[in-house]
């Protein structure tokens, strides 16, 4: 317990005094992110605080993670390394989607491949169990692709992306310790520390954005904390009190914003014939800004709402895995579409006025 706790405070720490530092730097050299139609800021603003993130988490982790049990961390630590050098050419020098897509589906593959980041059962979701390899390693590397762009597509305003991973690291890092999975409860409480001293710059007036670099790398590790939280529920006896029956219902609900977000605007670029990485203003976050909300406010409420989707999913984990994710999507599903209509009726209001 106590490596947790200071695992926690080294990360803070380290990101903390980090930031100022960055901050100078980013504005001698003029390393800024500008204002534009699809950007939701007026100001010029670094947009480098992954580096602080990366440090403090990377430093904490192999400080205080107990090594004789996390045989695996070397390969999960050379994935941070190689989607933090991808984040940092991005903020620095805009790569092409194809490349950082390239370099991410070798830091998915190193992970599946080297440290058994893996989906390897469905729990009987659609009646499917344990999942063949030949299923298993695609499935594995596709979902850790969608959670690390997701958390990238959400990081539209100030506070959001940074304060969804504190609300999720949280969450499994807390779930990891009381199953003993110490490891992991490190390296969840690390990214928590880290994002929570960067919160610090990046609530509005935001002196700092966490850009490509933290978004990718905060992505990539609540991807590693999910999977492995649904694949040690495994090894988990059904008396334990915090073995759940609807697992990868509950990891989709813990993940919530993102994920839906994420699927809900690919899917709706489709239908109107758009490529599905067509940026656009259509993300929830942007429809609150649209209705009214600052951002602080729209990053306030959309945590909230994914803090009382885990209470949720965690309150029916035992209705079963297809009725708590068919609820769950469903909920999402009619409270966007009430935000998205109602920011519909403002500007057909303002239209008319």
């Amino acid at each position: 317990m106590y490596d947790i706790i200071l695992a926690f405070i080294t990360a803070f720490t380290l990101t903390y005094f980090a930031i100022p530092s960055i901050i100078h730097v980013a504005n001698e050299k003029r390393l800024m992110d500008e204002p534009g139609d699809r950007h939701s800021h007026t100001v010029s603003t670094p947009s480098l605080g992954g580096i602080g993130i990366f440090a403090g988490m990377i430093f904490s982790i192999v400080l205080w993670t107990p090594f004789n049990i996390f045989g695996d961390l070397q390969y999960i630590l050379c994935a941070f390394i190689l989607i933090f050098l991808i984040g940092v050419k991005d903020d620095i020098l805009p790569m092409s989607p194809r490349n950082k897509l390239i370099g991410e589906l070798l830091a998915a593959t190193i992970l599946v491949f080297k440290s058994n980041v893996k989906i390897t059962s469905f729990y009987g979701l659609f009646g499917i169990g344990i999942l063949p390899e030949y299923v298993a390693i695609p499935l594995s590397i596709f979902t850790i692709l969608v959670i690390i762009n997701a958390f990238n597509l959400i990081d539209g305003i100030n506070g959001l992306s940074g304060s969804i991973g504190v609300l999720i690291s949280i969450t499994l890092g807390a779930w990891f310790f009381s199953t003993f999975h110490y490891d992991l409860a490190v390296v969840a409480f690390s990214l928590a520390g880290a994002l929570i001293a960067f919160l610090k710059y990046n609530y509005s007036p935001a002196k700092i954005f966490m850009g490509d670099t933290g978004s990718l790398l905060v992505g990539l590790v609540c991807s590693i904390l999910a999977i492995k939280f649904i694949e040690f529920h495994r090894d988990l006896p059904m008396d334990s009190p915090f073995y759940m029956k609807s697992v990868p219902a509950v990891a989709i609900g813990i993940l919530i914003l993102p994920l839906y977000d994420t699927a809900r605007v690919f899917l709706t670029r489709a239908l109107q014939g758009r490529s599905p990485f067509y940026p656009d203003r259509t993300h929830i976050h942007h429809l609150l800004i649209d209705i009214g909300l600052s951002h602080m406010q729209a990053t306030y409420v959309l945590v909230f709402v994914n803090f009382l989707f885990i209470v949720m999913v965690f309150s029916l984990q035992s209705i079963g895995t297809l009725p708590l994710l068919l609820l769950t999507i469903g909920v999402a599903t009619v409270l966007s579409a009430w935000l998205y209509y109602s920011v519909k009726r403002k500007k057909a209001k303002n239209a008319t006025s």
